[in-house]
């Protein structure tokens, strides 16, 4: 199993199309995924420090993983800007996957 922490930065947090957005990324890959809601960016350190997943700011508690290809378990997270989200995957292509997912989410769904 691979996971990495980020924080959601766009202003709509994980609403209906970057949900979409994410779902179609995640499909891409052979693992499972998942993602939780791990609490919220408490030092407002913003991008630099969210990828690393190990800064004091990212909160380690939070809501149970759901399946991340699944757009009603998705939107029903709630998940809202400023969130610190957990993303994780198990499986044959799991880093690749998490790192995209990652990187999709830090690009703010250009919002």
């Amino acid at each position: 199993m691979y996971a990495k922490q980020t924080i959601i930065i766009n202003k709509s947090g994980l609403h209906a199309r970057p949900a979409s957005d994410f779902i179609i990324e995640a499909k891409k890959y052979e693992s499972k995924v998942t993602i939780r809601k791990a609490g919220k960016d408490s030092a407002s350190t913003g991008k630099d420090s969210a990828s690393t997943g190990k800064d004091s700011a990212l909160a380690e508690e939070g809501s149970a993983p759901v399946n991340a290809k699944s757009i009603a378990r998705l939107l029903g997270e709630g998940i809202a800007k400023g969130d610190v989200i957990e993303i994780a995957a198990e499986g044959p292509d799991e880093q690749t996957a998490v790192d995209s997912l990652v990187a999709l989410v830090e690009t703010g769904f250009g919002e």
